[in-house]
């Protein structure tokens, strides 16, 4: 098989995505830098806005906890814990309570057993495995000759995508919970814009990081479909 024919699918399925991906790191980036110049009318914190969602629906059991790093900020259901970064546990701008708010539309609904959360949940250890791993088995196969090898790559793959996909509502939806709750006497509406974009860009994030795997995928098939025509 060429080599121009391994980069002829590279190009198409593989390098589109990842110049989206590129654009959407600067992009949440360069949206959140800007919003955390704005501080909110209360001065509340992320870490206050956090807390004060949780207490609202009962999750008095979840710590709030400051981690180091940018935008390191994650809800952790193994230790029932939100760890907010160094830029949004303490900042009183409308960004940091935005990214605070939707850590703990996470947590809601992990108590809630929002079932795209509970799915995603138990596609983690596959699709670990199937990122670390299922592309150079489908490599190894063609290399090798060895399709079968090449479609346990591709099974392996499609559970990234999978996860990729249901990852999606997830997101979307701890948002929506966000920015639901801070608009009940939280931030003014005005305040509800930044928050808005901040939360938008980072949902850009998840889309590209799905149309990258489904590049990754259809790249792997091609190839794979072409070795054996050859």
């Amino acid at each position: 098989m060429p080599f121009y024919y391994m980069d002829y699918w590279y190009v198409i399925f593989v390098i589109p995505p990842m110049l989206l991906a590129i654009w959407a790191s600067f992009n949440v980036n360069s949206t959140f830098k800007k919003y955390s110049k704005v501080t909110n009318r209360y001065g509340l914190t992320g870490a206050e806005a956090a807390r004060k969602i949780l207490d609202k629906n009962g999750l008095y059991n979840v710590r709030v906890e400051r981690v180091a790093g940018n935008l390191t900020d994650h809800f952790d259901p193994k230790s029932n814990v939100i760890r907010l970064s160094e830029s949004v546990h303490d900042s009183n701008s409308v960004a940091a309570v935005g990214v605070a708010a939707h850590e703990a539309g996470h947590a809601v609904q992990y108590a809630e057993d929002y079932t795209p959360m509970k799915i995603r949940g138990s596609l983690v250890g596959v699709a670990n495995i199937g990122s670390s791993a299922g592309i150079y088995l489908a490599i190894f196969g063609i290399i090798l000759t060895m399709p079968l090898l090449s479609y346990i790559g591709i099974g392996l793959f499609c559970a990234v995508v999978a996860f990729q996909l249901v990852t999606l509502p997830v997101e979307f939806n701890a948002s929506s919970r966000a920015l639901v709750a801070l608009e009940q006497g939280y931030l003014s509406e005005e305040e509800m814009k930044g928050t808005r974009k901040v939360l938008r860009a980072a949902a850009l994030t998840y889309v590209a990081a799905l149309l990258s795997a489904i590049g990754n995928l259809l790249r792997l098939i091609m190839l794979v479909n072409g070795r054996n025509r050859d």
